[in-house]
């Protein structure tokens, strides 16, 4: 090996199609990992659009079946990785921009996003512009993972100035001390008018003229989130066997650390676990049932561990798999938000199909009709033609990417 290839920090990438990636910055685990938790986070949209019987979050169901528990659980895996690696990502930045300029566009980036939050995806989540007449013709902009990820942008914009290290240490420090302020912040109630500044901890809605905001993401946690991935990016500048180690032993720790500190069931979660009686999987479920609004530590090491294992192995997988996943994940932006138009049409013509008026779904979808849906089986299908649907355009958009350096790239 020469000592410039051993001193590479990233690997060669994976081709998309006939294309070769030009950004020589891009880590293809990092690509294939991202590109796997946006699918599934699709699977958990489908879910919520096409699913008869719809509710807020299954999960509080205590007769929640098996399969529908792991389908929702399976997606608790997205936001924290989603929000890690974007963090992750901004680290590897700074190898190239300087702090003022890696400001700038963490700044101008956490804008964009939240515009597209409140204007777009919110509207394409209820195709209802002018309100909702179920909510007193309130316009419901939902505050969530996009909303998110740009405030932590915002934090990550001034934290980053103290370097890796330091963003490191607060971010393990919000997420480790975060779950002290369970007994004495404002429990969560989503739909309940509450100051703003609960929404850095708890659930709430806040009303501006025709808006009512629902912040789904309280949002103290996911800076902890993102500021834990701008400083663990430092990994992922050794050479890909000494980071495929660490990657691994921080993993499997995290995730030992979750079975400890959960099975102690003393801190780290509100939602207490106990033994079913007469059921190992009624145990099981209600074991690995922890707190995601906001993402208690025990959520977190729990979605955490695991990811980076996975992180850790994907440096070592090749193959038809591996590419579909890293295109995905080179464009997340580019799937995310067509595959909400994408599910909300679908939901439409299914219900119009079922005999529904079409203008029954241009709402939230908690307000569908009752009947209307289909079964587990079902929304697996259509979540499969999303993907495929998709597919296309993220293929095209990706091979964009890699050939061009247009600055407004670094936006979709």
């Amino acid at each position: 090996m020469t000592p410039t290839a051993a001193a590479a920090p990233v690997e060669t990438e994976v081709a998309i199609r006939h294309s070769t990636d030009q950004r020589a910055y891009r880590v293809s685990a990092i690509d294939m990992v991202r590109g796997l938790v946006i699918v599934i986070m699709a699977l958990d949209h489908v879910r919520d659009f096409t699913m008869i019987g719809t509710e807020q979050d299954p999960m509080t169901n205590p007769h929640i079946t098996a399969a529908l528990f792991f389908t929702r659980w399976i997606t608790h895996f997205c936001a924290p990785v989603f929000v890690l690696l974007a963090g992750t990502s901004a680290g590897l930045m700074t190898a190239r921009k300087s702090r003022h300029a890696l400001a700038r566009f963490l700044i101008s980036r956490a804008v964009w996003l939240l515009f597209i939050e409140v204007f777009v995806l919110s509207n394409l989540g209820t195709f209802s512009p002018q309100g909702i007449p179920q909510m007193g013709g309130s316009v419901l902009v939902t505050m969530q993972v996009i909303w998110a990820i740009g405030a932590s942008m915002l934090a990550l914009a001034v934290m980053q100035y103290l370097g890796r290290r330091v963003c490191l240490i607060v971010g393990i420090a919000i997420i480790v001390s975060h779950n002290l302020l369970d007994p004495v912040w404002p429990a969560n109630a989503l739909l309940e008018e509450r100051p703003l500044w609960v929404a850095l901890h708890a659930q709430m809605s806040h009303h501006a003229g025709p808006f009512l905001f629902a912040f789904v993401y309280p949002v103290l946690p996911w800076i902890g989130v993102m500021l834990l991935g701008f400083g663990v990016s430092e990994l992922f500048e050794l050479p890909p066997a000494r980071r495929k180690v660490l990657l691994l032993r921080a993993g499997l720790a995290l995730t030992a650390v979750f079975v400890l500190l959960r099975a102690a069931d003393v801190y780290g979660d509100p939602n207490r676990w106990q033994l079913q009686p007469g059921s190992v999987m009624g145990t099981v479920i209600d074991f690995l049932n922890t707190t995601k609004y906001p993402p208690s530590l025990l959520f977190l090491l729990m979605t955490l561990g695991p990811a980076a294992v996975l992180c850790a192995l994907a440096e070592q997988w090749s193959g038809t798999v591996k590419n579909v996943l890293v295109t995905f994940g080179r464009v997340p932006f580019a799937f995310y938000v067509p595959h909400f138009l994408v599910i909300h049409l679908m939901a439409i013509f299914l219900g119009v199909a079922q005999g529904f008026d079409a203008r029954q779904f241009l709402t939230i979808f908690f307000f569908f009709p009752t009947g209307y849906g289909v079964g587990l089986p079902g929304v697996y299908a259509l979540w499969a033609v999303v993907i495929i649907v998709l597919y296309p355009f993220c293929r095209w958009m990706a091979a964009v990417k890699a050939r061009r350096r247009d600055w407004w790239l670094s936006y979709v």
